[in-house]
Parts: C-alpha cells; sequence; structure tokens
C-alpha cells in the first residue's frame, strides 16, 4: 500500500509540474548597428532629394523616403581631417588639435586620450570597422586598428596626395599612396578605379559576418575627392560628367549596403547615416560638386563650405520621410548615438550634444544655443544661431570672378578680406547674399555675447596680438 502511494505522489508531482504556467525570460533587445557612410568634398547640390536633377540617385532618395532628411547639418570645419574628428570625437577639432588636412608630412595625429565613437562603441561590446580613407594620422599609433577600429581597409589620407598630383613639382612632392590592411601596406596605388568597389564589397562582407551580434561600420568614401575615379560599371553614366558618375557609383555602394542588412534581417535595427565631410572643392570646375544655392565651398565658413546632406534611416524609431530644418552639427552625432546605445560618453570634456529628440520629433529647438564655425588652426570665423548666420571679419577665398579649373586642373582663387561684421537670415536668404548686421545690432551683439563665451573655451588666433605665437597643436580643456 506504501509503495503505491508514494508511486501516485510523484504521478501527481509529474502531472501538477507539467500544469504549471511556464515563465518566459524577456528577450533582450538587441542594440542597434550603426552605419556611417561619409563622402568626401560632396555638395549640398549632389543627392536627388537635395536639388540635384542631372545625377541619379534612387538608393539615397529612397533612403531619405524611408528616413529622416536634414536640411540645416554642418560638417564639423570646412576641411578634411578636421571635420573627421568631429564626427569621430564629438568635439570641435580645434579643442583636440586636429586643423586643416593632414599629410604625408605631417607627424601629429589623433591622441590616444581621445574618445573616438569606435572606442565607445566597443565598450558596449559592438565590433567595429573602417573601409576607406582615415586622414587622421598616418603614423602607426595613430591608425585606426589603434583607435578603436577592429579592422580597416583605405587609404591613410587623401587621395590626391601622390605623384600624379597634376601640380606635383611646383608645388607638391607627394610619395607614393599606400592602400592599408590594417596596419599593413598591401599595395601602392597607382589606379583607384576599383576602390568604390572594394569598400563596398568589404563592408558587406563585413555585415554577413557580424549579423549576429552589434556592430559599427564606417564608410569614409575617398570619392568625390579629386582625382576623380569611377569604375567602367558607371563611367559615361551621368547628365554632369565624371563627376555624377562617382556620385552614382557611391549611391551604388549605398544600395548595395542596404540591401546587405536587409538580407540579415537587420534593417529594421541598424542606424544608418549619409552625410559628407565638407563641401566641394570649386577650384576644380566640372570635377567639383555643387553646393547651389549655398555660398562658396569647401575651405570657407559659408554655407556651401559647411552645410552638407544629411539623411539618417532607423526604422525603429524614426518616422520615414521625416524632413528636420533645425541646425544639426556632426559634433552631435557621437553624444547622439551614445544615447540611443546607452553607451557612456567620453570622460574627456566634448562638445557636442545629443540631438535624438530633434530627430524623432519630440523636440522643435536644438540642444545647443549656438554653433561655431572655426576654420585654420583656431580662428572664429562664424556663428549660427538660430535663423542668423553671423561672421566676424576675416579673410577667405573665392572663386567669383575667376576662371574655374577643367578636367583635373584646379583654377585659382582670389582672396577677400571681409572688413565688417555680416550677418544673414539663412531663413529668408540662404544664399547669404544680403547683409542686414546694421538692421539687427540686438541679434549682433547677442551673438558677440555668445562668441566671446567660447573664445574663453576654445580662443580665437584672429584676435591675437600680432606677433604672439599660434596655439601649439593638443587639447583645449
Amino acid at each position: 500500500m506504501t509503495l503505491r502511494i508514494s508511486v501516485f505522489i510523484s504521478f501527481l508531482i509529474i502531472i501538477l509540474s507539467a500544469c504549471k504556467p511556464k515563465v518566459e525570460k524577456p528577450k533582450e533587445v538587441s542594440p542597434p548597428n550603426i552605419v556611417l557612410i561619409f563622402t568626401d568634398d560632396q555638395g549640398y547640390n549632389d543627392v536627388g532629394v537635395f536639388g540635384a536633377n542631372d545625377i541619379a540617385t534612387p538608393n539615397l532618395d529612397q533612403m531619405a523616403a524611408d528616413g529622416v532628411k536634414l536640411t540645416n547639418y554642418y560638417s564639423a570645419q570646412a576641411v578634411c581631417s578636421a571635420s573627421r574628428a568631429g564626427i569621430l570625437t564629438g568635439c570641435y577639432p580645434n579643442r583636440i588639435g586636429i586643423h586643416n588636412a593632414l599629410g604625408p608630412n605631417n607627424t601629429h595625429g589623433i591622441n590616444s586620450s581621445e574618445t573616438t565613437l569606435a572606442e565607445m562603441l566597443k565598450t558596449k561590446g559592438y565590433k567595429t570597422a573602417i573601409y576607406g580613407k582615415w586622414h587622421l594620422g598616418h603614423h602607426a599609433k595613430f591608425l585606426p586598428t589603434k583607435h578603436g577600429f577592429d579592422e580597416w581597409f583605405g587609404i591613410p589620407y587623401s587621395n590626391d596626395m601622390w605623384p600624379y598630383h597634376p601640380q606635383q613639382g611646383p608645388i607638391f612632392d607627394f610619395p607614393d599612396l599606400p592602400l592599408y590592411e590594417n596596419e599593413k601596406v598591401i599595395k601602392t596605388l597607382h589606379d583607384q578605379s576599383q576602390l568604390t568597389t572594394q569598400i563596398t564589397e568589404r563592408s558587406v562582407a563585413f555585415i554577413h559576418k557580424n549579423k549576429d551580434n552589434p556592430f559599427f561600420l564606417y564608410v569614409p568614401h575617398p570619392q568625390p575627392h579629386v582625382p576623380l575615379f569611377v569604375s567602367e560599371k558607371f563611367k559615361g553614366k551621368s547628365k554632369r560628367g565624371l563627376y555624377g558618375d562617382v556620385i552614382m557609383e557611391i549611391d551604388w555602394s549605398v544600395g548595395q549596403i542596404l540591401e546587405a542588412l536587409k538580407t540579415n534581417g537587420l534593417e529594421e535595427n541598424t542606424i544608418v547615416i549619409f552625410t559628407s565631410d565638407n563641401g566641394p572643392w570649386l577650384s576644380y570646375g566640372n570635377h567639383a560638386g555643387s553646393a547651389f544655392p549655398l555660398r562658396e565651398g569647401k575651405g570657407t565658413a559659408w554655407e556651401g563650405g559647411q552645410r552638407e546632406p544629411f539623411i539618417m534611416k532607423y526604422p525603429k524609431d524614426l518616422q520615414a520621410g521625416k524632413v528636420v530644418d533645425i541646425p544639426v552639427m556632426a559634433i552631435d552625432m557621437l553624444p547622439t548615438i551614445a544615447e540611443i546605445t546607452n553607451a557612456e560618453l567620453p570622460l574627456k570634456t566634448i562638445d557636442g550634444k545629443s540631438v535624438w529628440k530633434v530627430l524623432t520629433g519630440e523636440s522643435k529647438e536644438s540642444p545647443q544655443e549656438a554653433y561655431f564655425f572655426y576654420y585654420r588652426v583656431n580662428e572664429l570665423f562664424g556663428v549660427r544661431y538660430g535663423k542668423w548666420k553671423l561672421y566676424f571679419p576675416h579673410r577667405y577665398r573665392t572663386m567669383n570672378g575667376q576662371e574655374l579649373g577643367k578636367d583635373g586642373l584646379p583654377g585659382n582663387y582670389k582672396m577677400i578680406d571681409m572688413e565688417d561684421i555680416e550677418l544673414y537670415d539663412l531663413v529668408n536668404d540662404v544664399s547669404e547674399t544680403k547683409n542686414i548686421a546694421e538692421e539687427n545690432p540686438e541679434i549682433v551683439q547677442k551673438i558677440k555675447v555668445l562668441a566671446n563665451t567660447m573664445r574663453s573655451r576654445l580662443g580665437d588666433s584672429l584676435l591675437e596680438l600680432e606677433g604672439s605665437e599660434t596655439r601649439e597643436p593638443g587639447r583645449i580643456e
């Protein structure tokens, strides 16, 4: 009898256990993948949705239809190295001592004490890769694999810094242009026509390989910086000549990356950003892009120098087809991505602020009171404050009235000395044609106060006494 009771009780326990409701563990939310596609010297008007009617960019146009388009996005500065420093660290480039465009003869680069976007995301378990142009120092300690990237394929500085530069000899003395695989030079480049394709293939392969873990893919294309190169599959396809062909191939590259994300089921949970480092290099004429209707281009603080096309796609959280007119700058990308991924911000001071609420539409105001347009080493040229853009007296270059270059040869800039403060209403005068400083003294005074506050933090070598020493490269706190 005792045995029967024991068997019955055991049977009853089994039945009750089977009937007990199972409590499922909550699924872990996978952090979003980040893809940053970053072109070189591309103008505001060089994408269909930003006004180009002579270059077909179907993939970028669709990306804008599926995501958010920013009409008042600014690069961190109007030149290569500085702009890259800004978007990767969240700092104004002069804060961290990166100025102008580093070349083969430079001995400095990004400091190991800075935290890059890649290093920040590595702390969250991200796999990281860069395929394209680095341009933050070419010596061993400055290479991307020393600054948070697991993989690198590309070139260390601009693609025109090679012996085939049209001004090699009279002006420049460039060495061979190396192609890197991580920290090893694998080739000397003589022809760059396959580089966009190779960068794209590497990017797609990286997505396939890392589909099961979060990743940060940085794709800084060397094009459309001169010299222009395009593969046979896009040669002669554009109504805007070789420059348009190059943009069409970049658009194809964007399409390949988006398709790889979709194929691997990553489309919904991946943030894809497309933008450029600075405006078009206007002296190259038909080999340069267009900033229309903006004034001037690369190497200036005018709108054409730093206002860039910007598209962000993130189906999970961003409204499709949304257009944002609120000013945003490249320095805001790192803190924005930090908020989205719950990553810790760098310990050192940064200048950017998260604009996530601006992108989602939760906020109609920028978290930044103003944006500051530094150039050269540490010269404060201008300030964007709401709809206003103020310029302090400074020297700038222009191609107005000058003969443009053609077919890869540059024209000569004319230098202009701005002698008085100038103020523009960018809502009603996006081309900056009418100086209205005298009619708006209260706005001028307000911006002067903001500028002086920034000068107390980062300085302004324009105001230093003649003969004083320029600030040495290095971080400013």
